[in-house]
């Protein structure tokens, strides 16, 4: 084992194997990187060809058309599902169709919430890429959707990886075989170039070294011609037979020579004085290096506290890091709250800021009824699903909120184990860990309080947490006071107008109670079609005040139970314009404006007063029309008796796609037919 070529021969076989066993696995790490690149620009390609081919069929009215997209693609070998679900994760169109309505898998849901849209999942055994492509809301959407509506649904698609994964494999095999073959030829011939060019020659020079050490050396050269180094050093190794002749003939006589000169040294006292001077000199050299070695622990103290004057300046600028990010955060939320009137918005976003800043994982505001003693969910994040948000919730001892209350003052729970005053399970559904709570207060009033719980850290709130609280309830308290006064004096005006609506409609017995009828007709067709809370507000107050131009129109031809000549007409089409400048100086009712001009506007485009058609007309304005056209007909007029329901129902339905909206006239029709069904 000790033999110079067995250890080249072996030293080279490991560099060798070590090289092709580097190269093995940097092709097969570049494998699997080309396959993951390849699935993620396969899958995002095949994502953007089918939502544009999803996009163009909707756009072309062809809605039905997208499951059958779904299901052809969904044959392909490599693809293992495709479907389309919505923003909470309820499968709207799939290629099964017996998972339609379902959820969506959690890891999906999780990924396109995250904004990771592309990636590898393999959590359930299955090797598969997944890619998530939003399809965005588009004016051509606006016919079947929502225009509020951001995001129509999320096309998820599922490419199978174990096509690619079993190329990879026999690549990978291939490979293998491919660079031992290659290492075993190499290292067979490099053996017998190393038995051939280097033990041959190196087994030559151990003999006529033998020979040497015996002091033959004419039998000792060497005539080695294998290569040209191994020529040179047989020449080179003969001269230095040659020298080593030499030396050993100059040695023997110099040999000579000296015991002749040790006969002749007489200096042995000079050379025992020289002995003792040098001791001395190293005494010296001694004490020198022990004071060096006293300077070096000093400078290594010093180091040591230069380190700690570090890591207290580290500490310190951490803390003013996160002093600034707080900051930031608290005027981040002040810009956000200051920006809306919005009570309910304004609970929603004075929390989800609040959460994110604090890094909570469930966090609530809750509203004090002061008559029943309860309090309500103005805003939570991260309560169980089966929390009822309309909830009211009795105010009882082992409360968070009710200490806060009672006491007018925040409360920090670092570990909930080591307070024995307040439960671990709280009433709205999860395990308290640690919590921090601050009143919110208007005045000298508490009106509810802001409560974070359970940071995603795993660690416990502390006395800065708190305070950074106690700050942001202090901010929240006046946006409240400010989104209260500002919803107060909305009401003042709009009970202004609507007073005089209803004096309006007073002094004709006709048409009194018409807004309020309108504004019900208009509101159950809304709910009836799922529109969003902020469409049914606009909705309301448009219904309520839609004939408020009517105050600028004589009476005597309001009254008038003779037929109406076309200047009567005329002035009567004014109205709508003249509730517009009515309301013009109520900013807040901008949008409703536009739907009292627009009611008396027809789907085909023939109506007044700006002969708007289509989808020109705001939704809102095509519900009125229909719910203002059923009140008008079924109610008795100075001209006329009124219609029965059945007649009125038949007319609208004949006028769908002229004066009034078909979607909206037929939701009218069959709202009345489920309403009779279920009576």
């Amino acid at each position: 084992m000790n033999s110079l070529k067995i250890k080249i021969l072996g030293l080279t076989t490991l560099i060798m194997l070590i090289a092709v066993a580097l190269a093995v696995w940097h092709n097969f790490d570049t494998q699997r990187a080309m396959l993951q690149r390849f699935a993620d620009q396969n899958g995002r390609v095949l994502g953007e060809t089918i939502r544009n081919s999803i996009i163009a069929n909707m756009a072309s009215g062809q809605n039905g058309e997208v499951a059958r997209i779904l299901e052809r693609i969904s044959r392909e070998p490599a693809i293992e599902s495709v479907r389309i679900f919505d923003e909470s994760g309820r499968i709207l169109i799939s290629a099964d169709a017996e998972e339609t309505g379902d959820l969506i898998a959690a890891s999906d849901l999780l990924a396109y919430r995250s904004g990771n849209y592309s990636y590898i999942d393999d959590s359930d055994g299955r090797d598969r890429h997944t890619t998530l492509v939003p399809i965005n809301n588009a004016p051509t959407c606006h016919r079947c959707h929502d225009p509020e509506a951001k995001v129509l649904g999320i096309l998820n698609v599922h490419l199978s990886l174990s096509e690619m994964a079993m190329m990879q494999r026999k690549g990978r095999q291939a490979t293998l075989l491919t660079s031992l073959g290659m290492a075993a030829i190499m290292i067979i011939t490099l053996g017998g170039f190393i038995l051939f060019y280097v033990d041959g020659p190196l087994r030559r020079f151990a003999v006529a070294m033998n020979f040497l050490e015996k002091g033959d050396f004419e039998r000792a050269r060497t005539n080695i011609r294998s290569s040209r180094e191994m020529e040179l050093l047989s020449e080179k190794f003969n001269l230095m037979i040659d020298r080593v002749k030499q030396l050993l003939d100059q040695t023997v006589h110099h040999e000579r020579e000296m015991a002749i000169a040790e006969e002749k040294l007489s200096h042995h006292d000079e050379i025992r004085n020289m002995n003792i001077t040098l001791e001395e000199r190293l005494k010296e050299i001694e004490y020198l290096n022990i004071t060096l070695e006293e300077r070096i622990e000093e400078i290594e103290e010093a180091n040591y506290k230069i380190a700690d004057l570090a890591g207290e300046l580290e500490d310190r600028n951490t803390n003013l890091e996160e002093a600034v990010s707080r900051l930031q955060a608290l005027h981040k939320l002040g810009l956000s709250i200051n920006a809306t009137m919005d009570i309910e918005r304004l609970f929603a976003l004075l929390l989800h800021r609040s959460v994110e800043t604090l890094q909570a994982r469930v966090g609530y505001l809750l509203l004090l009824d002061r008559d029943s003693w309860t309090l309500k969910i103005g805003a939570a994040e991260g309560l169980p699903e089966h929390i009822d948000k309309g909830m009211r919730i009795p105010i009882k001892p082992g409360g968070v909120s009710h200490w806060v209350i009672k006491n007018n003052q925040a409360l920090l729970i670092s570990n909930i184990d080591e307070s024995r005053e307040f439960s671990r399970v709280s009433r709205l559904g999860f395990t308290r860990e640690t919590v921090i709570c601050t009143p919110l207060v208007i005045g000298e009033e508490v009106i509810g309080t802001l409560t974070m719980a359970n940071r995603r850290d795993e660690n416990s709130f502390d006395g800065e947490d708190l305070e950074l609280l106690t700050t942001i309830a202090a901010q929240a308290s006046i946006a409240i006071k400010n989104a209260r006064l500002y919803e107060e004096q909305q009401s003042t005006y709009l009970s202004t107008v609507q007073a005089l609506v209803s004096a309006v409609e007073a002094s004709d017995a006709y048409t009194r109670g018409h807004s309020e009828r309108v504004k019900r007709y208009a509101l159950r067709l809304a709910e009836f079609m799922n529109l969003p809370a902020e469409t049914l507000k606009r909705l309301e107050q448009a219904a309520i005040l839609h004939d408020i131009g009517k105050i600028g129109i004589c009476e005597s031809l309001l009254h008038k139970t003779a037929k109406l000549d076309s200047e009567d007409i005329e002035i009567l089409r004014q109205h709508p314009s003249i509730g517009v400048k009515i309301l013009e100086p109520i900013n807040f009712l901008s949008d409703v404006r536009a739907i009292i001009q627009q009611h008396h506007e027809r789907y085909d485009g023939s109506g007044y007063p700006r002969g708007l058609a289509g989808n020109d007309l705001m939704l809102e304005a095509r519900i009125l029309a229909v719910a203002d056209t059923y009140d008008a007909m079924t109610t008795d007029r100075p001209y006329r008796k009124a219609l029965s329901h059945e007649v009125t129902i038949e007319e609208i339905r004949r006028n769908a796609g002229g004066q009034f909206d078909p979607d909206v006239a037929m939701a009218f029709i069959r709202m009345f037919e489920e309403e009779a069904s279920a009576a």
